[in-house]
């Protein structure tokens, strides 16, 4: 799978609408600890088939950001349904993201 950046409006169809878990990833480009998990976020999407990699730029979406309660990023959210399952804040390594992201 590939990470894709969504915009605001593509949120509901490619987040809350999919019949897959998403990973989403609230980033911002000024962010040192997003431009550090980019790079695992993408090592675990070419692994992981029955999950989808989303990220979202805070800045340019600030309702959605707003709507999940995003304070710090980088923010993960773990979407099932439409619904937040998990949710965590900062820094993850390969493993201890491929852990959040299991059932």
């Amino acid at each position: 799978m590939e990470v894709i950046k969504i915009k605001e409006e593509e949120f509901e169809e490619k987040v809350l609408k999919s019949d897959k878990r998403v990973l989403v990833d609230f980033y911002a480009d000024w962010c040192g600890p997003c431009k550090m998990l980019g790079p695992v976020i993408e090592e675990i999407a070419k692994e992981v088939d029955d999950v989808s990699f989303v990220k979202i730029n805070v800045d340019n979406a600030e309702n959605i950001a707003r709507s999940y309660g995003v304070m710090s990023i980088p923010a993960l959210f773990l979407f099932e349904n439409g619904e937040v399952i998990k949710n965590d804040v900062g820094f993850k390594s390969i493993d201890e993201l491929k852990e959040f992201i299991e059932r």
